[in-house]
């Protein structure tokens, strides 16, 4: 099993990380849908489109990089947005709730709408990767094919306990807290890491840990799961279970990758997704 610091600082160096590789400072769109005023940024005019949905507290700065900087070139229109409460989408604050990834994929759906786009791939990382789900699950006539990596469909009582050894930030170290800091302010920063962290484990302990199990049997579009063999947030039997679990899927395993193997890995990764997303 991984230790609190590990999955801590593999959270974290995806956020160092990024800030080496992705392109300059991304300019900001703003669209209204529901009330919210919701960040996002389109690259590329390829006539295929990947929408492309961040992990917990990320963004499009934060967390796709490499993908906004990248895929453009390779025949795809990239479409990312900052969920709300995070990244620009801001203010309001995220207001956390058990259901709060579903109701990221009904916004975000609505927001593709609203854009004009009718037809879509999906590709969400983590907590990104459960709301994709959800989202191929509801709209299978927008969602064209899935791709998802990092993410489950439920929770055990062993990520229960990791979850809630690494909610006090005052336990993590400088280099581990820096750049969520720096992105955020230590308030929010605090505070939203604490209601993430509390909306998690409320899902074992009032669903049984159940996230999204249910609209796995609905997701008909071809999905490609995609998962690092050293992740040490979400462990390999997850991705067993979705590629079990999803019909038309296939599981890749990249051995060396962690939790954010898109950002250590991006050439190999992009690789696979522009392949799969123009594969026939």
């Amino acid at each position: 099993m991984f230790g609190a610091t590990s999955v801590i600082s593999a959270f974290c160096r995806g956020l160092r990380e990024v800030r080496c590789l992705h392109m300059s400072q991304i300019s900001a769109s703003q669209v209204m849908v529901d009330g919210l005023q919701l960040n996002y940024e389109v690259k590329g005019d390829g006539d295929k489109v990947a929408l492309c949905l961040p992990g917990a507290l990320g963004s499009v700065e934060s967390d796709f990089g490499p993908q906004m900087a990248e895929l453009p070139g390779m025949g795809l229109k990239v479409v990312c947005w900052d969920p709300p409460g995070y990244g620009r989408s801001r203010p309001p604050p995220r207001q956390y709730s058990a259901d709060i990834l579903r109701c990221d994929a009904e916004l975000v759906a609505d927001m593709m709408k609203n854009l004009g786009y009718d037809k879509y791939s999906v590709l969400g990382w983590s907590d990104g990767g459960i709301s994709g789900m959800m989202l191929a699950a509801a709209f299978p006539q927008h969602v064209e094919k899935l791709v998802i990596w990092g993410a489950n469909a439920y929770i055990t009582q062993e990520d229960y306990e990791i979850y809630k050894g690494i909610r006090d930030i005052n336990t993590w170290s400088k280099k581990m807290r820096e750049p969520l800091e720096t992105m955020y302010g230590r308030e929010y920063f605090k505070v939203a890491w604490e209601g993430w962290v509390d909306a998690v484990c409320s899902i074992l302990e009032k669903q049984g840990g159940d996230i999204c199990t249910g609209d796995l049997r609905n997701i008909t579009c071809p999905t490609l799961i995609i998962h690092g063999a050293k992740d040490p947030v979400v462990p390999l039997f997850h991705p067993n279970y979705l590629k079990e679990n999803i019909k038309n899927s296939e599981l890749v395993i990249m051995e060396n990758g962690k939790h954010n193997v898109h950002l250590r890995y991006p050439d190999e990764f992009n690789k696979l997704v522009s392949d799969f997303l123009h594969r026939a």
